[in-house]
């Protein structure tokens, strides 16, 4: 049994209500407690929101609703808000725990408690971060510096499964309203490391969650042709134009 009583468990959600089961299943299988579950819910058909009130009286959480879908960063932005605890585990509900994860929450609550320049502590992500320094269990230190070559080093931050102080808004404002998914989450990547926001790195970043979209409850968030195509000169251009884009955007403003 993982009692972490510190940490609110912060779940963002639109229309995956099974899914969000699932996660919360998992957590409970795995032993794990929280001083607080939040569940941010960005204005879901009936039919969910009725069947995640029907979770409550098993897994107790705190439900905040909208009456219309108001994207990503309300969606964040409202659930950290009814967080009450110093630490919040932000999982969105697709994901899944795998059972090496407690005893590594264990790790990083530990740490974060041990070096309080540290704001954020990552657990999941799609490629490893390109510079980083080991430090312990597994975890290392993330290094940004600008003259690093290649524009990966700026992906620093993201809204997969981490650890953060609640205090984030404090340190790096609040996540930008009524944009698109990937506008929201690059403004906020961008203010992390303008602030010169400071985390940790899980390495096997794979083995710690499992992301599962269902063919009956898929992805909700759609990528467009530009960010997905792998046709060799399309690609090119992305790369260079992100190369471009991330380097002016940093530099813009400081």
């Amino acid at each position: 049994m993982h009692s972490f009583d510190e940490i609110t468990l912060l779940v963002t959600h639109y229309n995956r209500s099974t899914s969000l089961e699932r996660l919360l299943k998992n957590f409970s299988d795995l032993g794990c407690s929280f001083g607080d579950i939040v569940v941010s819910d960005d204005g879901s058909k009936q039919e969910h929101v009725d069947y995640i009130n029907g979770l409550k009286g098993t897994y107790k959480f705190n439900l905040v609703t909208t009456p219309k879908n108001k994207g990503l960063g309300n969606n964040i932005n409202k659930g950290q808000d009814a967080v009450k605890t110093p630490y919040t585990l932000y999982v969105q509900e697709d994901f899944v725990p795998q059972l090496i994860f407690p005893q590594n929450l264990v790790h990083a609550l530990g740490f974060m408690k041990d070096r309080k320049e540290l704001d954020f502590v990552r657990f999941y992500a799609y490629f490893k971060y390109p510079y980083l320094k080991p430090y312990k269990r597994g975890f290392s230190d993330m290094e940004f510096k600008l003259l690093n070559p290649g524009y990966k080093k700026f992906y620093y931050y993201s809204d997969h499964p981490h650890l953060r102080r609640s205090t984030f808004f404090e340190r790096f404002g609040r996540y930008p309203e009524g944009l698109k998914v990937e506008v929201t989450e690059y403004q906020m990547m961008m203010s992390v490391l303008k602030n010169k926001g400071k985390g940790l790195f899980f390495e096997a970043y794979t083995t710690l969650f499992d992301q599962i979209n269902s063919s009956l409850e898929p992805s909700t968030v759609r990528r467009n042709f530009w960010r997905e195509t792998e046709n060799p000169l399309v690609s090119l251009s992305r790369h260079l134009y992100r190369h471009l884009k991330f380097n002016y955007d940093f530099l813009k403003g400081k």
